[in-house]
């Protein structure tokens, strides 16, 4: 086997070629192991010489800026570890949160020599030829390559994003340890992860392995632009494809502020709290409309422009989801709320936490009991840490496994909901993500969101009201919904012969809860009553009579005929 193969020339990740190559070069891999586990084992002693010497308080700054070097010495593997934890001000502590951030984008830059030499290599001409201004040091520093702020000799202004030397060599190395270890210590674990951990790697593996190739991150960023396409909310730069390759990516240069830097933000006359929703929603989109999804929206790859508008730049770690994936976690957030805690267990199993065969029945009462607590009294009150910790307990009880699909979902919602926090300490992302769902449920015009909306409306054959009054209150925290086109699409659903059902069911609603009078039905007849079709009332309301025993037909005739009076009326 040549020495170079499964390291240098393979664009793709594979475990089994990867553990292969290293097998035959055992000195390699304890190398690396060896330098790893030194590393840390120093930094824990000097953590804990701190605590016999009492000098906790006095030394935190310095142990933050040490942990902030270990993991840039250890490289792109590790950075990547530090990044994520930099958008979690709930789970880390202030002064070592301050250092982990300078992760993003201010790591030690490599020569500029040795990049503007790739530069020539990879698109084949002098970068004079390319570009009419080029920065003489990059802009930006991050785990996989570094930015130029340049200009094309046609006007335009890019970054330049250039790829660390020797880059594949030590990734793919870092996740043959990481595996091995995965598979060493899964029994070990206190939870109920076991070989699913390797997937895990295997999936992160993976999505680095296509991380480091810009041209997948050119047709990334442009299948994200036609998804956001009609939202003038969101702003994705265009790619040059005449000076892009495998290693070097030129693309539209954006001007914005740090999600974090909460002062510029408010100095550019923007408001924190409309950023959140922006940045929250959009994610939402990514996961339950296109099933396209940014796996690493770290605070260096999201700017708040100064129009507004939010930013996405980075697309090397992106994921997919199929249809089915993206209904059952609609359905999954529906059930949360609505705490129908036997439905999320199905939901569970339908999304792969638990297999086929599990027993639910002991699993909905502790769920219950757990998620009941998290999200207690107020929706408002749910948050992914809260529910995190909690479901740890549950994990260690229970058969579940966390799915490598969801190890990136899981990240990139965890990492949202950081950013979000950091602009806001506050801040509930089921303040947001909810209404969103209910909107979507209210509006949508898929056959698949319908049923779903069937799903919620309905429990054991019966219309529930209170969840219909929740969805329209909670629909309606935000600003932009407006009742009048949702109830309209409503009735267009309603006379329509795929909702024959729910509109047989409505009347019956309707009629046996005595609600035909009350102010807000009334209110509805006024907004609809221009679309009612009087043949389409008369049938159903023949249909809802066929359908009862005497003795009720006897309780409700006057309510129907009510019902199809006023329509004839018309």
């Amino acid at each position: 086997m040549s020495l170079q193969t499964p390291i240098q020339n393979n664009r793709r990740y594979d475990p089994d070629e990867i553990a292969s190559y290293y097998r035959y070069r055992p000195w390699l891999a304890w190398a690396r192991a060896l330098n790893i586990i030194w590393s840390f084992a120093a930094f824990i002693f000097s953590l804990k010489w701190d605590e016999w010497q009492n000098q906790v308080e006095q030394n935190k700054s310095k142990r933050a800026a040490q942990l902030r070097q270990l993991l840039t010495r250890l490289g792109p593997t590790f950075i990547k570890v530090g990044q994520a934890l930099s958008t979690r001000p709930d789970l880390v502590r202030k002064d070592f949160l301050e250092e982990l951030v300078k992760l993003q984008d201010q790591l030690p830059p490599f020569d500029n020599a040795i990049a503007y030499q790739l530069i020539e290599t990879e698109l084949g001409r002098p970068v004079k030829e390319i570009y009419s201004e080029l920065s003489p040091s990059p802009v930006a520093a991050a785990s996989l390559g570094q930015v130029y702020r340049g200009r094309l000799h046609t006007g335009e202004e890019v970054a330049v994003k250039v790829q660390r030397p020797n880059l594949r060599p030590v990734i793919t190395l870092d996740l043959y340890l990481m595996r091995w270890a995965a598979g060493w210590l899964a029994p070990w674990l206190p939870l109920n992860l076991g070989h699913d951990l390797r997937l895990i790697v295997d999936e992160f593996g993976t999505k680095l392995f296509e991380e480091i190739d810009y041209l997948n991150e050119g047709r990334n960023a442009e299948k994200f632009a036609t998804n956001f396409r009609n939202d003038p909310r969101v702003k994705v730069p265009a790619i040059y494809w005449r000076y892009t390759s495998t290693r070097v990516l030129t693309l539209e240069w954006l001007n914005g502020f740090k999600l974090t830097d909460t002062q510029k933000v408010k100095e550019a006359g923007l408001d924190p709290e409309a950023i959140i929703e922006i940045g929250v929603t959009s994610g939402l989109q990514q996961l339950l409309e296109h099933g396209f999804f940014h796996a690493d929206p770290h605070p260096g790859n999201l700017f708040a422009m100064p129009d507004g508008r939010m930013g996405y730049i980075d697309f090397g770690m992106m994921d997919q989801l199929d249809e089915n994936i993206k209904e059952t976690l609609v359905d999954a957030v529906v059930h949360l709320v609505n705490k129908d805690y036997n439905d999320l267990a199905k939901d569970y199993v339908k999304l792969g936490f638990l297999t086929p065969d599990t027993d639910i029945r002991p699993i909905v009462p502790a769920l219950e009991a757990t998620l009941g607590n998290a999200i207690g009294k107020n929706v408002g009150d749910f948050n992914f840490k809260t529910i995190t910790d909690q479901f740890s307990e549950l994990m260690y009880d229970y058969p579940f496994r966390v799915p490598a699909k969801f190890a990136l979902i899981i990240r990139s919602l965890v990492t949202q909901e950081g950013i979000a926090l950091s602009l806001n300490p506050n801040f509930k992302i089921v303040e947001v993500a909810y209404p969103y769902v209910a909107r979507r449920l209210l509006t949508g015009e898929s056959p698949q969101l319908r049923r779903r909306l069937l799903d919620v409306l309905f429990k054991d054959g019966k219309f529930q009201w209170q969840r219909l009054e929740n969805l329209i209150a909670i629909a309606r925290t935000d600003e932009n919904f407006d009742v009048l086109p949702t109830a309209k699409l409503g009735l267009q659903y309603l006379l329509s012969d795929e909702g024959k059902y729910l509109w047989r069911q409505l009347i019956l609603a309707l009629t046996e809860d005595d609600r035909l009078h009350t102010e807000e039905v009334q209110s509805l007849w006024n907004l609809v009553k221009d679309d009612l079709k009087p043949n389409r009332l008369l049938d159903v309301a023949i249909g809802v009579l066929t359908d009862l025993s005497k003795q009720r037909v006897a309780a409700i005739l006057p309510s129907v005929t009510a019902i199809t009076t006023f329509g004839m009326k018309r």
